[in-house]
Order: C-alpha cells, then structure tokens, then sequence
C-alpha cells in the first residue's frame, strides 16, 4: 500500500496537449522508493514527454506531478537536485578524461571539490572504471560511456534515478553488466529508478513493477504476476513480459 513516506512520484491525470494532439492523457501512477520501474510503450506513446514533466522541462496542459512531495514546474531547482537523469545518448567532451569529467559536473552542481574528489572515485569504482580513471572520454566505449553516464548522475546523491533507453547499442556483455550495476544501485543503495526502454526481456530482469503507455495513456501498470492475471487469467503457465505486453497492445 502506498504511503505518503514511501512514494517517490506521483501523478494524478497528468495531461500534456501539443495543440490538437494529446501526447499524455490523464496519465495516473506512483513510483514507490527503492523499487525500479519499468516505462514501456512504442515510440510515440508519451514516455519521453512524461520524463520532461517529471523533470519540469516542460509544463502540463492538465493534471499534477510530484516528484518527492514537489511540483517540478514550480520548485524546478529544488527538483533538478534531487533527481538523476541519463539522456538516451549522453554526452561528454571527449578529450576530458573520466575524473576530468566527473569533477566538470560536479562544478555544475556546485559540490564542493574537497567532498567531489572522494566521491568520485567511490562512483568510479562502484560503476568499474577505476582503472580508466584517466583514459580520455573519446576511447571509451559505448558500455563505459553509459557506465560514466550513471557515475555522473549519481554524483550529486539523487533521490531518484531517471534512465532513458540506458542499454541502447549495447553489446550482449555491456547490456549485462550495465542490468547488474541497476539492480546493485537498488539492492545496495535503495535507489529509486524509472526506467524507460524497448528491451523488454532485461526490463523483466530488472524492475519490481511495469507500466505500459499506448498513445498517451497508461493501460495497465503492475507487478508482472498482476498484470498476467489480468490479461490471461489464473493458470500454471508463466508469461514472459514481452508476451504480456503485446496482448496489452493489440487489444488497446
């Protein structure tokens, strides 16, 4: 049951209009701390305009979002420093090294050199790259820039961690070892994470509840056993999140 104390995000018939277009549509659910949950739906559902709401890049046509108890609209700074987000496709200057890079953004987020210097190098370890601390940004590959990306965003000690797409190009190895550190991030430091991605079988690996967005709206949302029941009722047979999914789409 949620809690005031234990949710994290919430939104209540959250709408965003593009003007005849509806991107969101009364979009309702919460986000409960230290669980990861996974953002599903086709390209042009809604997920990415979600994220931009909950980050207050962009202003609801309808409806309320909170995130930690606060309007991410009006208390955009306050917000901004209690959530950790990893674009798509993260960017860095490539001739800085990883510290170079990390103690760049921790200037950005005014943390103090004497408390960033430390932290940094715990972050490096935690995410595997110590010992490419000092390789330049441009010889990583695309595995340690997203594992850069998610030391760089854990950097200011979020609340809550927003990734889109986060294993996108990866290889097989590099999409493994970037699900393990996610789910080492909420068993060992309760983190919270929205996790927004196609990938559906390491989503199912990965996150405690699903939601899943079909042109704008949230159809189901769900721990995968709920929404399996509700889709093919009681029975001895487990279904895959992908299975479940589909059934979802094709009958929106």
């Amino acid at each position: 049951m949620d809690t005031d104390n234990n949710v994290v995000v919430k939104t209540t018939n959250l709408t965003k209009r593009y003007g005849d277009q509806t991107a969101v549509d009364n979009l309702s659910f919460t986000l409960r701390e230290g669980e990861i949950f996974g953002f599903l739906g086709p390209n042009g559902a809604g997920k990415t305009t979600t994220l931009l709401m909950l980050l207050g890049l962009t202003r609801p046509s309808g409806g309320e979002a909170l995130v930690c108890g606060l309007d991410p609209v009006r208390k955009a700074k306050e917000v901004k420093r209690l959530i950790g987000y990893m674009p798509e496709n993260v960017g860095f200057y490539p001739e800085l090294d990883a510290i170079q890079s990390m103690e760049y953004i921790a200037a950005l987020n005014a943390i103090p050199e004497s408390n960033a210097r430390k932290r940094l190098w715990e972050l490096l370890e935690l995410v595997g790259l110590q010992n490419d601390a000092y390789k330049k940004v441009a010889n990583y590959s695309r595995g340690m820039k997203q594992r850069l990306g998610i030391a760089e965003v854990l950097l200011k000690d979020p609340k809550v961690l927003f990734l889109d797409e986060p294993t996108l190009g990866l290889d097989p190895e590099a999409a493994l070892n970037l699900i393990d550190l996610i789910a080492r991030l909420k068993e060992d430091h309760n983190m919270t994470v929205l996790l927004s991605s196609h990938h559906l079988h390491q989503v199912q690996k990965m996150s405690d509840r699903v939601g899943i967005m079909i042109e704008g709206r949230m159809v189901a949302q769900g721990t995968l056993d709920e929404l399996s029941r509700e889709k093919f009722g009681l029975g001895d047979k487990t279904y895959s999140l992908e299975e479940i999914y589909l059934k979802y789409f094709r009958e929106a």
